[in-house]
């Protein structure tokens, strides 16, 4: 049959280029010329930044080799299909957290236990191994864990109960070969958390009131546990010992192995991206989250309580088992509270400046050859602790960086200060990053590279008189996202999770980043995932409450963990492994962590084919609209 004049190449991409991309690809199946031209670079090119409305300044991801492939990728591997609900707690869960390998992962929840669960049975569910309830310790509830770095230790972050309803923080170390109890450490305020150095040391946090409104923090590094030889060999040694002004506190320690960054897991040009973003700010002042989303149904201390060190909270009755803990209370600030009511703000004001002239008086002096990334020393590795602070008010609105030295990695060594001169009482942060709001979340890239935080803006402008009225926070979330090595804020505009408590009843919620991809919890009954390169929202992640916490395996980014207050924990997977997963089978390796039930289904999509005798999508869903 003669099918007359075929339609010239330039013409037909011409029409292409009208066409949505699930269009395209239908059409592609038509004829081998139809195919070709559907597959033209030029063509997915202005389907990608089409779709995805990203300004056309934005380069292509580096490792990209096709601009279909890119567009598939965000597409087709972002981990947004739900395939399995855990539901063994029976209270909020607050934090996950996966081993370096990615074979098990622990969850902690405001039913004061700390769960092990196992991501490689042949069936590829996800099974719970193990349960431990810290009440026999006097803990409220537990709210961060953490692998040590060869996995054979857990480190258990939570709330101890000390008498006449005050509460301070405890670390536990667990063995994960037998679940033993090793050590127990005391961690005040407890939202330090507390986080390993090592595979053998940990640091963890106490607090010291010196006046109405000022402070000390000290960060001490522990041994996990007492050997044989523990009598000749400390267990535990001072760290860093530095001034806290106005209410605030040191909080949220982690550690940042920084290996001079040589070969980065992600290329970003942030010239072209920050240009882009002027660019947008003038075309629209008002900012529109894009959302893509993909395969998502839609949805809406010892309690020292004969001195001033007395940690409490601020009088009202907590019940653990459903109340959840505001940020108010984490710090402390019940001393400040009480000292306001017989001390006059003149008083206070005069503290704070005596406060900061001792300070300068007092303080050892940064070594700034140490810290300055203009000057990197060949071949030298860099670790630094980071941590929550703050200068005007008690909200924690500064991240603090000091670079912890090769002799300070062990308890071996001086004592409790016994290196510091009497002149030498504080020491000094090495570096400082204002963010201009309320922090509620801190994650570091796999290479340690950047640091992703969570913020709640101030308004512009606004000026602190104040230090317990610190400015209203915004409702939308910002994250920030610094360069470590340039030790500097890069950008500011991955944004489109909410959340709604006050500056006085904010919490935490923790963020996770993967090579490619940065995903977060919000208040608003979500969770999020963003490109870390293109800056865009590709999914939300639907839960029935707030949702804490969210965790990428280790061992691959297209599977995805989320904690709710809900009580559950969700499995996500994306869509391209769940494809495969209906396809072949018998083919699954056992760590595809897809339950049974999606085997048994076949596929719906509509670019379906079959290879083999089996069927296999050559497409991707459409994503639905994000509402």
């Amino acid at each position: 049959m003669d099918w007359g004049p075929f339609l010239p190449d330039s013409l037909l991409l011409e029409i292409f280029l009208h066409l949505p991309h699930d269009a395209v690809l239908k059409a592609g199946l038509t004829c081998k010329q139809w195919q070709a031209v559907s597959k033209d670079e030029f063509l997915w090119r202005e389907l990608f930044y089409r779709y995805y409305r990203i300004p056309r300044s934005a380069p292509r991801h580096p490792s990209a080799v096709s601009w279909y492939r890119e567009f598939k990728r965000l597409y087709d591997c972002i981990p947004c299909v739900e395939v399995q609900t855990l539901r063994e707690h029976s209270d909020q869960v607050l934090h996950l957290a996966f081993s370096h390998r990615g074979h098990r992962f622990s969850s902690c929840s405001k039913d004061c236990t700390v769960k092990l669960w196992d991501t490689e049975r042949q069936d590829g569910n996800i099974s719970l191994v193990h349960s431990s309830s810290m009440r026999q310790f006097n803990w409220g509830y537990t709210q961060f864990s953490q692998f040590n770095p060869d996995d054979t230790l857990l480190l258990v972050s939570g709330v101890y109960l000390g008498p006449h309803h005050s509460s301070s923080g405890e670390i536990a170390v667990i063995s994960l070969e037998n679940y033993t109890l090793l050590s127990r450490v005391r961690n005040k305020p407890y939202d330090v958390f507390g986080c390993w150095l090592n595979e053998t040391h940990l640091i963890s946090g106490n607090l010291h009131w010196i006046g109405n409104m000022t402070s000390c923090s000290v960060l001490w590094l522990n041994k996990a546990f007492q050997d044989i030889e523990s009598e000749n060999v400390n267990v535990v040694k001072r760290l860093f010992k530095i001034q806290n002004i106005n209410a605030s506190t040191i909080r949220t320690v982690m550690v940042a192995h920084c290996r001079r960054h040589d070969n980065p897991d992600l290329l970003l040009d942030y010239e072209a991206q920050s240009q882009a973003r002027r660019q947008k700010a003038e075309q629209d002042n008002q900012h529109h989250p894009l959302l893509f989303d993909l395969a998502t149904p839609d949805s809406e201390d010892e309690e020292e309580v004969e001195n001033e060190d007395e940690y409490r909270n601020d009088g009202r009755s907590y019940s653990f088992s459903s109340a959840r803990i505001p940020q108010l209370t984490i710090s402390g600030l019940d001393h400040v509270i009480h000292s306001r009511k017989h001390v006059g703000a003149r008083e206070l004001q005069i503290e704070t400046q005596v406060a900061q002239m001792m300070g300068r008086a007092y303080t050892k002096a940064p070594d700034s050859s140490l810290i300055d990334p203009s000057e990197p020393r060949e071949g030298e590795d860099k670790t630094y602790l980071l941590f929550t602070t703050g200068s005007l008010t008690y909200s924690p609105h500064q991240i603090g960086i000091k670079l912890i030295k090769p002799d300070q990695m062990t308890t071996s060594g001086p004592v409790l200060g016994e290196e510091r001169s009497s002149e030498e009482f504080f020491d000094s942060l090495d570096h400082v990053i204002d963010i201009h709001g309320h922090i509620i979340g801190m994650g570091l890239s796999p290479d340690h590279r950047y640091l992703y935080v969570n913020s709640r803006a101030w308004p512009k402008g606004c000026v602190i008189s104040d230090p317990m009225s610190p400015p209203p926070i915004a409702e939308e979330i910002d994250m920030h996202v610094i360069d470590l090595k340039s030790l500097r804020e890069e950008r500011r505009s991955l944004r489109a999770h909410r959340a709604f408590t006050p500056n006085d009843e904010c919490f935490f919620i923790f963020l996770d980043v993967s090579r490619d991809f940065v995903a977060s919890g919000a208040e608003d009954k979500h969770g999020y995932i963003w490109d870390r390169h293109y800056n865009i929202c590709l999914a939300r992640l639907a839960h029935d409450d707030v949702v804490n916490s969210v965790a990428f395996s280790p061992a691959d980014q297209e599977l995805l963990l989320s904690a709710s207050d809900d009580s559950t924990i969700k499995v996500w997977r994306s869509p391209r492994m769940v494809r495969l997963a209906q396809a072949s089978p018998r083919q699954l390796r056992p760590r595809s962590l897809l339950p049974s039930w999606l085997l048994r289904h076949k596929s719906n999509s509509p670019f379906a084919s079959s290879v083999n005798g089996k069927t296999v999508s050559e497409g991707w869903k459409k994503p639905s609209d994000g509402k």
